[in-house]
Order: C-alpha cells, then structure tokens, then sequence
C-alpha cells in the first residue's frame, strides 16, 4: 500500500479580475490519459470549473466532465487512477469560496446532470432517493408539490447541491431540533477513490457513510442520498425581535435551543447588526422581513452599542390553525428578554420561507454584488467562548459591518453523531459565526484585501485567546493545521483517506492530501 503524502507546500492561488486569461498552468499533467475520458472540454467550461462563488482563485483542470450516470463517474476515477498525477474534484453548482470543488490540471465533474432522477421510496419510513447534483430547493419543491412532503433539516440558501452539502455539514435553523443535513441521512451510493460504486448506511459499511458525511470529498464522490421525509407543514409563523445587550440575546437563544416538543420553536437563527439607520446592508435595514416592513428605531435607547443583535424564530402551523399560533407565539415570546415594540413578525408559506435567501440573491445579482468577490468566513465557536469573541470581533474588529449578514446562533453538539467526518467543538453547545461577506462591485482589490486580512485576524484572535472552536468549511494549506483542525480525530481521517482514496485522487482543492504514484508505477519504481 502507497504511503499517503500530506501536502506540505503552500498551493500558490492568485486574484483574479474577469479580464484574466482562461489558461491552464498545468503543463503536460493536465493533458494525460484525458482522452481515455472520450470527450473534450470547451475553454467556456475550463473557465467554469477555474472558478467558484468566491471567486478569488483561478484553478484550471484538463477538462470538465458532466457525468449523467453514476457509471460516468466509475470511469472518470478509474482513468484518474491509472495516471500518475490527475485527480478528480466534484462540483455542484460552485458556491465554495477557496477552490474546494477545483482540480488543477485534473478532472472536475460537473454534478448538476447527474442522474436518475428523484424518487419516493418506502422503507422504514418514507424517503426520497436523490441524485446528488440536485439542489436543495429542486428536492424542496419535488417534496412537496409531488407529495406534500419534505426533509426536516436545511440550509439558509437552497441553491446548493445535495452532495455538497453532505459532503460539508448543511446547517441551518432547524439543526438544534433535527440535527444538521449529515444527520438526516438514511443511505448514500459513493464511488471511492479506488473506483468502487458502493452503497453504505448507518447499517451497511458503516464506517465509508459516516466518513463521507462532512468527509470534504476525500473519501469518495457521492453520487445519491435516501433522504428521510415528513409531512410538510403549509404555513410558518415568521418572527424577529431585537436585542441591545449580547448576553441577554445569547442567553435567550441558549435556552431556547434546548426547549422540546410544543415549547421549542421550529427554527432559530440570530444574527448581529450594525446600529445605524444609514447603512442599507449591515444597519436597521436588515432587521424588516418583509417589503413594507416598519422598523421602529425610536424604541432603541440612546445610548447602546454599536452593535445590536437580531434573533429569528419560526413556528410552523396550517391554515386552519391560524387562530391559534398568536396565543402560542405570544406565551413562547414572553419570557425572552428582546427590546419590547421590536418585534416583527409574518404569515407566509413553508415553502416561501425556504426560499427566502433566494430573494437577497436576485437583489445581489441586481446591483452586482453576486459576481464580486465572496471571502466568506464561517467558525464554530463554543458557548463558553462567545461572549468574549461578540466583545473582541463583532464589537471591535467588525463594528462596522461585513457588507452582508453576520449570522450568530447557537447549536447543540448532541445533534452531531461523532461518527462522521465533521470537526465540531468539544462543548455541548456551541454557535455558528457566519460572515457572509459580498463586495461592492466598484470596491477594487483594497476592499477585498482588507476583508481577507480581517478573516486572518479573527482566526488569530480565536487561536492566540485560546477558544473552543473549529472553521465550517475549512480551507488549510498545511498538515499542521489540518490536523489541529480534527484534532483527535486527525489519525482516523487519516486512516480512512488510507482506506477509501489509498493514492489520494480526489478532492485535490481541499489541500489536504497530495496525490501519490498508482500502485503499477510504485512498484515500478522500487529498487
């Protein structure tokens, strides 16, 4: 068995402006054994698989594949294996922002045509087979048009892929109540890294399911998942009330997370603002739910901080419940220590409120901020922790804003099976710190350079004062920090990268592990 080498050497990624030429750097290792594939790739989709959501790296592969069945895939990693340096790296519908889903010099399979379709099964309960290249809302529109039915746990934005999702965590509000998207998962078909199409459960090759959930890619490609369903709700009670002080907002959201049964929320998210009426991207502008919404700032005390803080609450009910849900809205609101007269609240579908972020998408892509640069950063941060990184963070380095949302909401680790490839705090709860960040289109590099070095700095902040907590979809370029990154679970994933990609094929834009000699060529090569 080849040794696994650990990518020691910084992968070099530059910025990149839409001007700059769509070209391959990968010499003559991009070109080898491609045409095995029987199919070339236009510089248009060269140019695509270069480039994701973040938008600050250009990596070329040696071509784009879009595989239609999961055979495509079988042979893509097979003809990989048989080379001696390309790699394979799936990609959904590109919303990593450093070059996760890239592949230089090697294969990217677009997932997006990835067959068959979707279909209701029954086994134990009832569940949908779903190919992995579907998005998040396809699957939430298929469930509950075709069937009224639907997943019990999401993501904010459902333009994701189903595959990548699983392939990360997939969290959202419903997670403290139903666990992330990797928890809601009966069955997956993943086609390891040494070209093997197998299908794994929690009871049947155990070890390959829990590995590939959260696993980043590295230990196969996941080509569909069972998802479980339940009957969805038609309608959702949607609620935001505003807080002056963090700890009075945490302590709140803390305790409402731990509710069950008919005194828990359906949903809870948070998220912290700047306070200024000025600002319509950070400041009271962000607090309305909908058009039309009346924000009312005369109701904040003159002297507060210049950050004010958002909780998010959602109860499901159906039509004919209407009557109801405002007296029990009104008994889950009262105990919580919110500013009174902010509150706001709407009736609207299960499947509007869903789709939400979809809406600040089509804005985003109206005034150009969807096609600029994304440094997203996205931390775990135990509760412990958090009170000091609102005073150190949100308070001073971020006091004015990130020029998108700034999520904040506390989740619980019990939720998290620790057979999965995940790194999450030690502590039982813990918040997800999201800093979605878009740059203004006329912003120029400055800005952009500006909010990368904030990311660093805030890294180093969690580092150097010693917090409990783990990046959300990390992105290292050293052993050191990878294995800081999974902590006691670093020889595990070790192991199973051993055991599912033993030349380490796949997932090449992680940088995690370096791809090795196959084994013809090694044994070849020895003395």
């Amino acid at each position: 068995m080849p040794t696994i080498m650990i990518a020691y050497v910084e992968q070099r990624q530059r910025l990149v402006s839409d001007g700059d030429a769509e070209h391959s750097d990968g010499g003559d290792a991009g070109q080898e054994n491609i045409g095995a594939l029987g199919v070339a790739a236009a510089a248009g989709d060269i140019a695509l698989a270069a480039r994701d959501f973040g938008g600050m790296v250009f990596i070329p592969p040696a071509t784009l594949l879009r595989p239609s069945k999961t055979d495509d895939v079988v042979r893509a990693v097979c003809v990989a294996r048989r080379s001696s340096r390309l790699t394979v790296a799936a990609r959904g519908n590109g919303h990593s922002v450093g070059g996760q889903a890239m592949a230089r010099g090697g294969v990217v399979l677009d997932m997006r045509d990835l067959g068959p379709p979707m279909e209701l099964v029954r086994c134990g309960g009832v569940a949908a087979d779903v190919p992995a290249g579907a998005l998040w809302e396809e699957v939430l529109e298929w469930g509950v048009r075709n069937h009224g039915m639907a997943p019990t746990s999401w993501t904010d934005y459902l333009r994701l892929t189903v595959g990548g999702t699983l392939s990360n965590g997939g969290i959202s509000g419903q997670a403290f109540r139903h666990g992330p998207q990797v928890a809601n998962v009966a069955e997956l078909e993943v086609v390891t890294g040494d070209g093997e199409r197998r299908v794994c459960s929690p009871s049947l090759c155990s070890d390959l399911f829990f590995a590939a959930l959260g696993g980043l890619g590295q230990f196969g490609v996941i080509t569909r998942a069972r998802i479980p369903l339940v009957p969805a709700p038609k309608m959702v009670r949607w609620i935001r009330v505003v807080y002056k002080e963090f700890e009075e907002y945490a302590g709140d959201a803390e305790w409402l997370v731990t509710r069950a049964g008919s005194e828990a929320f359906d949903y809870v998210e948070g998220f912290a603002f700047v306070n200024d009426v000025s600002d319509p991207v950070n400041g009271w502008a962000s607090v309305p739910i909908l058009p039309g919404s009346v924000f009312e700032p005369a109701k904040i005390p003159a002297v507060s901080e210049p950050i004010l803080y958002c909780l998010e609450l959602a109860l499901h009910h159906n039509h004919r419940e209407a009557a109801g849900v405002d007296e029990r809205v009104k008994e889950m609101l009262w105990p919580l220590r919110y500013m009174r007269g902010l509150v706001l609240a709407a009736d609207v579908s299960y499947v509007d409120f869903l789709s939400r972020v979809g809406r600040a998408e089509e804005e985003a892509r109206a005034n150009g901020t969807w096609a600029t640069p994304h440094p997203w950063l996205n931390i775990l941060v135990s509760s412990s922790d958090i009170a000091d990184f609102d005073r150190t963070v949100f308070k001073r380095i971020l006091r004015r804003g990130v020029g998108g949302p700034m999520l904040v909401y506390p989740l619980l680790r019990s939720k998290w099976d620790p057979r999965m490839s995940v790194a999450v705090p030690e502590s039982e709860m813990f918040y997800l710190v999201a800093l979605l960040r878009f740059i203004a289109p006329r912003a120029g590099d400055a800005a952009l350079e500006e909010a990368v070095a904030q990311n660093r700095e805030i890294i180093g902040c969690c580092r150097s004062k010693g917090y409990d907590f783990k990046v959300y979809v990390p992105h290292y370029e050293s052993e050191a920090d990878w294995a800081r990154h999974f902590g006691r679970d670093w020889a595990r994933f070790v192991e199973r990268k051993r055991r599912y990609d033993p030349i380490a094929i796949l997932a090449p834009g992680q940088t995690i592990f370096a791809r090795a000699e196959p084994p013809a060529a090694a044994a070849a090569a020895a003395p």
